[in-house]
């Protein structure tokens, strides 16, 4: 059984393209778990491993693996950084313990960092800071020092270590508090050597910085601190640990991973100052029943098994792979436990262990390992699993909504089927892909978090499921309706030499309230129409609507009253007054003012306060009506009823507005009338179908 105090799992984060999956490889190769060290531009790395992340140079996917180092077993989280899969990011890090902060030396701080930072915060995760890239050519630690204290106050970044030189004379490090520096040869061999003089000054300052923070964090060391009081070593390297569990303190630390650099250093660090499971203590769950109801569970490989699942793998062999982290107890190969979220039994033959692309069966989990097991019948991401004896719920991130959506289906035809198996795979694998179909369009609608996410799954599908997709634009689905009034015939009669065909019917039509939807009154009087025919009439009205009259769309809000007719013994039936009715509404339709309706959305969008004034004045350019703003922080949220056709293409530019720093939803709100440009496009649209058809 392992010691859980020798556990470190931990997430690491950042923007695209600041180098943290090349760390977790350094650290890797380090370690000698790999005999090569995997290049993510070379296309070798381990843990970016799928075709699309190799053709991308990016992490799409969080990818686990865990190494070794000095008695101690460290399980990484590669999260992506891009944007578009954020979602996998913060749901992962529900099952980590602490987060390793990567930020590029050269670009500092972006939009991914400050939101991975805001997920760690969420999850209470203790964090080291590392400024990678500290080789490349423009490099500056101070400088992104600087970023990082701007954006985030908590935990306070303060370094532990700074760098020895820059760019192509980047060589090692000082750690502040030991007073001693490390030089780091094209191995990673480190070798203790004088502190330069020139970051000589700089040590001594930020020392005396890094002390006053620590103590800050303990009362009793303040004390001494103020009353200028010597503090040992000892005291001081215990307190900076607790500051960092308790999430009030982030040490930040040079690097160059690619050179290998101040890595073996920073594992040091990652085991030295990271929390166990131990030390982060019970996590809290509810009652499966009654969710006001606290339930911990201790990091005990002794207590009774529960776990969370962080997320899940769908391979067309393999079959469903479930990625968990487990909290308390311990499991064997060939075992079962409770999917908690669900109340169903799960079976499960071997423990996976992850590495990169590969699994390694292993013969027990415990607290702090994040493993896999296969074919699962009903657990998804986000599923609590727990012994049936002891059940507890915890709570999972809720997934993020998506912002863009498309019209898809099969290049070709014959492949319609396979399509949407495939997509409901790549929904059970990301939960933040949504498949819907629209019954007014008839089109299924594929959204997504970004066109790079929707593209990658298509990708994706394409390579694992040998189905090509044609994407377009969404239809809009429009309506039809009235503002006036009108009275009219429908009279259908046909003779064809036998019984003919006909039917008679008066209808007066009107409009009502936005939202009524549809009346139909029978006003008929005398039997002048037999009342065996009066729901064909009404039938005929109500297919009529279905279809529209002058755009193709559905047509509401109406109130049709039958208020007179006429019939033949012989030739009048259903079908012949379902004709009339349908005829008297279209004629009756076209004298009414007919109109447009657009479906508006309510718009809710997050920008930081410099951006709002522009986001405000977007807005309103299209078309959009403001129902009022809110503060939060350092930021906004504007809502807003926006016509959903002035959406479609929203996410890029709220993007490029606000340099990735907003963030929106929208949810359906309600229909109005759509103004004459957007009703003449729309029948004007429609007029060439219906003369085909």
């Amino acid at each position: 059984m392992k010691d859980v105090q020798k556990q470190r799992t931990v997430s690491l984060i950042s923007h695209g393209g600041a180098g943290k999956t090349s760390l977790a490889e350094a650290s890797l190769f380090l370690a000698k778990v790999t005999t090569r060290l995997g290049s993510v531009a070379d296309g070798t790395s381990c843990l970016d491993f799928e075709p699309e992340e190799i053709k991308r140079k990016s992490s799409l996917s969080t990818s686990f693996h865990s190494l070794p180092w000095k008695g101690f077993q460290i399980t990484f989280a590669d999260t992506p950084g891009g944007e578009n899969f954020l979602n996998d990011t913060r749901t992962v890090m529900g099952g980590t313990d602490a987060a390793v902060v990567v930020v590029d030396a050269v670009d500092m701080v972006k939009v991914s960092t400050e939101k991975g930072w805001a997920f760690a915060d969420s999850h209470n995760l203790p964090r080291l800071v590392v400024v990678n890239k500290m080789d490349k050519e423009r490099a500056d630690f101070y400088k992104a020092l600087e970023s990082i204290a701007e954006n985030f106050t908590s935990p306070r970044p303060v370094p532990a270590a700074l760098p020895i030189g820059a760019e192509d004379s980047f060589t090692g490090l000082v750690d502040i508090l030991a007073g001693k520096a490390w030089a780091f040869d094209a191995s990673g061999k480190a070798t203790e050597v004088p502190i330069p003089e020139a970051v000589a000054p700089q040590a001594a300052e930020w020392r005396e910085k890094l002390v006053e923070a620590i103590c800050e964090t303990d009362d009793e060391l303040i004390e001494k601190f103020l009353e200028g009081t010597d503090i040992p070593p000892a005291d001081l390297d215990a307190a900076l640990k607790a500051a960092v569990a308790q999430a009030k303190i982030a040490p930040v630390f040079p690097a160059a991973a690619l050179k290998l650099s101040c890595v073996s250093y920073l594992l040091d660090a990652v085991t030295r100052l990271l929390p166990s499971p131990a030390a982060r203590g019970p996590v809290a769950g509810h009652a499966p029943d009654d969710p006001a109801t606290e339930v911990v569970r201790a990091p005990d490989p002794q207590a009774p098994f529960s776990g969370l699942v962080i997320k899940t793998v769908v391979d067309p062999f393999a079959g469903q792979l479930t990625i968990f982290r487990v909290f308390s107890g311990t499991l064997s190969p060939d075992g079962g436990f409770l999917n908690v979220t669900r109340g169903q039994k799960e079976r499960y033959g071997q423990l996976l262990g992850l590495e990169g692309k590969a699994q390694k069966p292993q013969d027990s989990a415990g607290p702090g390992d994040i493993v896999a097991v296969s074919k699962l019948k009903g657990t998804q991401t986000g599923d609590s699993l727990a012994d049936e004896s002891a059940p507890v719920v915890f709570r999972a991130a809720p997934p993020m909504e998506p912002v863009v959506s498309f019209a898809i289906e099969a290049k070709n035809k014959a492949d319609e089927e396979k399509l949407f198996a495939s997509i409901n795979k790549m929904v059970l694998e990301d939960v933040t892909l949504r498949l819907t179909r629209n019954s007014q369009t008839k089109e299924m609608i594929l959204s997504g978090m970004g066109q790079v996410h929707v593209d990658a799954t298509l990708e994706k599908i394409k390579r694992k499921y040998n189905v090509d997709v044609v994407l377009k634009a969404p239809k809009v689905a429009y309506k039809e309706t009235i503002k006036g009034k009108a009275k009219v015939q429908g009279k259908y009669k046909k003779q064809t030499g036998g019984k003919g065909q006909y039917g008679d019917a008066w209808i007066e039509l009107e409009p009502l309230p936005r939202g009524e939807g549809f009346v139909f009154e029978d006003k008929i009087v005398g039997g002048v129409i037999p009342k065996q025919f009066i729901p064909a009439v009404e039938k005929g009205i109500v297919e009529a609507m279905a279809v529209g009259v002058v755009s193709g769309n559905p047509v509401v809000d109406c109130k049709v009253a039958l208020v007179f007719g006429s019939y033949h013994d012989v030739d009048s039936s259903e079908m012949a007054f379902k004709i009339a009715g349908s005829m008297a509404f279209k004629k009756a339709f076209m004298e009414c003012k007919p109109t447009i309706l657009e479906p508006i959305m309510l718009l809710t969008v997050t920008v930081p306060d410099e951006f709002m004034g522009d986001v405000m004045g977007d807005i309103s350019s299209r078309r959009g009506k403001l129902l009022g703003t809110e503060s939060h922080g350092k930021k906004q949220v504007i809502n807003a009823h926006v016509p959903q056709m002035e959406l479609l293409t929203y996410s890029p530019v709220l993007t490029s507005m606000t340099g990735g720093r907003g963030s929106f939803t929208m949810e359906f709100a309600h229909y109005d009338e759509a103004p004459a440009p957007v009703r003449d496009k729309v029948i004007a649209e429609y007029k060439p179908q219906e003369e085909k058809e």
